[in-house]
């Protein structure tokens, strides 16, 4: 069977070549002053801390000096962590909260500084004694700034304003279904580098092989002619590199390895060297393609066993950003039986995706272009844009990486298919290895019993996410019994959502409302439904745990909650939660049996 070619049918001038990412690469693996924990807080309702000066931190030097804030008399708040569940009274707070953090710093010549945020929502202002160092738009990437001729011997003073206002030309813009944490949600870290240091670096299998790495790896303040070590000690592996003006080196070598996969999550220890410092990285090496209508991954088909979650913390509430929040999360998916984790509607942190390398789950990940959002205002493409290329430069090495998608049950227009397809283009043109895919929900329904999907944006698309919910918004659970699908693109079909909510521990009859049961009858007949689906490659249910939400209002059942959960946010797992994993067991079971 002849391997599937996607082909872009538009001009490559329509398109301008992407740009660089100015992320660095491997914040694990540096030499860095952890920047988390107390900072104070001021919250700024109606921004007026501009023209107050806040970013200043400044204090009265006399008993006549005016200055009205002040950082030192304000409370504190934990970072990372979102204001909205650390303060009762901002829970629905939407709008601009300055931070600061103070800190001592010893300078050292010859060493650079740089100050590294896993992410804040939304847009951020930072200043470090009182001069800005930069702005960054966006609430789940990351992001830094060279913060060298700014810092001083002793103490320090790091400023930020936050602010989450939703935005019309925003991404994601005006309404989305989850909560709109505000804050400095991940880790803030001061990562020290030499004057020449690896800013980035990309080592996979090159596409259709398994045992050649290629790649590159990206220097920052280097002339033509740097040298770079790459190793694989493990694996015999010792290459040396020559960077070119840019600051570019190519990585081409021929490996025997042993190939990452769910069952045998294989990471090597791989290092990258130049005079003056060392990078480690654990790094899995494996394929993902398309043929016809399957997924293969190593070259053999395969059948994502999955779920979608939020980046929601079980128990506590509020924004996931920790190692523990991650086990516990990750834990679940885990026992469903899954080897597959869709991680919605943005990209999630990066303890969750580096647990999904070590335990063996590959994850779909995504950017918040989400239901409608401007199409044809350029600032809101060159977001988009920019969310894209940094999910991309902080992952592009995690094997457990296996799509990139492009947005969630957006509108069928010109505009969007335009749009999208530029996304589409430029995620190619980053990364040549991984499969592209979009969560779309537009169906034609040709007649009663047949649903067919024709979006034309399926045209540009390598897998085809579809999210339906016969049972909950349309119909009756029963009715997906007599439904039949088919699809005008000839590419592999992954189920990415389908649920409906049930209040744990409700109980009743099969047809009624929010109750244990009718979740689990709906999973029951979605089940048969969606195995039905010609080119089936796989399904993310909606969703693993109860999630809170701004658009669900039903007193004593939501609360404020999207419950599609399988396990509510307390942790109580749902009966719809045992039928999808006898359902995963058996399929496993099934794929071990005919191997």
């Amino acid at each position: 069977m002849r391997r599937f070619l996607l082909v872009l049918l538009l001009a490559p001038s329509c398109f301008a070549a992407p740009v660089e990412s100015t992320l660095i690469a491997n914040i694990p693996g540096r030499t860095s002053v952890n920047l988390s924990g107390s900072w104070r807080v001021i919250v700024d309702p109606f921004s007026n801390g501009q023209s107050a000066g806040i970013f200043r931190d400044e204090k009265p030097r006399s008993k006549g000096d005016r200055i009205e804030y002040s950082f030192d008399a304000s409370p504190v708040m934990s970072v990372p962590g979102d204001w909205n569940t650390q303060r009762d009274q901002l829970m629905f707070y939407e709008g601009t909260v300055w931070y600061r953090r103070l800190f001592k710093y010893q300078k050292r010549s010859q060493t650079r500084a740089f100050i590294y945020f896993g992410a804040v929502n939304y847009r951020a202002s930072v200043y470090l004694n009182g001069e800005k160092v930069g702005e960054h738009e966006g609430g789940f990437t990351a992001f830094n700034f060279e913060v060298t001729s700014l810092l001083r011997d002793g103490e320090n003073s790091l400023v930020v304003e936050v602010n989450d206002t939703r935005r019309p030309d925003g991404v994601p813009a005006m309404k989305f279904d989850w909560w709109n944490y505000g804050g400095i949600t991940r880790a803030v870290t001061l990562v020290e580098v030499p004057a020449v240091f690896v800013q980035d670096y990309w080592a996979q299998l090159a596409r259709g092989s398994q045992n050649e790495i290629s790649g590159w790896v990206q220097l920052n303040g280097a002339q033509a002619g740097q040298k770079v070590n790459f190793e694989i000690p493990e694996a015999g592996v010792r290459q040396a590199l020559t960077a070119d003006a840019a600051g570019r080196a190519l990585i081409h070598v021929t490996a025997k390895l042993e190939l990452w996969s769910p069952e045998h999550p294989k990471l090597y220890d791989v290092m990258i060297g130049t005079g003056e410092e060392k990078v480690h990285d654990q790094i899995g090496f494996r394929t993902i393609e398309v043929q016809g209508g399957k997924i293969l991954l190593n070259g053999k088909p395969i059948f994502l066993r999955g779920i979608s979650m939020h980046e929601e913390a079980p128990f506590r509430g509020g924004r996931a950003f920790s190692p523990e929040d991650a086990q516990t999360l990750l834990g679940w998916v885990k026992d469903l039986g899954c080897n597959f984790v869709r991680f919605a509607h943005y990209p999630h942190n990066e303890n969750e995706v580096r647990l999904a390398d070590r335990i063996g789950l590959l994850v779909w990940s995504e950017i918040p272009v989400y239901w409608d959002i401007a199409w044809s205002n350029p600032a809101t493409l060159a977001n988009a844009q920019a969310e894209l290329r940094d999910m991309i430069a902080r992952d592009h090495n995690r094997a457990a990486i296996a799509l990139w998608s492009l947005s969630n049950e957006t509108p069928v227009n010109p505009e969007r298919v335009t749009f999208l397809k530029q996304l589409a283009q430029e995620a190619r043109e980053l990364d040549s290895t991984r499969l592209i895919t979009c969560a779309m929900n537009h169906v034609d329904k040709t007649s009663p019993d047949l649903r067919t999907l024709s979006d034309p944006l399926g045209e540009v698309l390598d897998v085809l996410g579809i999210n339906e919910y016969v049972g909950w918004y349309e119909g009756r659970p029963e009715d997906a019994d007599k439904i039949g699908w088919k699809s005008v693109w000839s590419r592999p079909i992954i189920v990415s959502e389908f649920g409906g909510g049930a209040s744990f521990g409700l109980h009743g009859d099969a047809d009624e409302r929010w109750t244990e049961e009718y979740q689990n009858n709906l999973y029951e007949h979605q089940l048969k439904m969606v195995e039905r689906i010609p080119n089936l490659a796989g399904m993310t249910p909606w969703v693993l745990m109860d999630f809170r939400s701004p658009t669900r209002l039903l007193p004593g059942i939501q609360d404020y909650r999207n419950r599609k959960g399988l396990i509510s946010d307390r942790g109580q797992r749902k009966l719809a939660f045992y039928r999808l994993q006898e359902f995963y067991r058996n399929l496993a079971a099934s794929e071990r049996a005919s191997h």
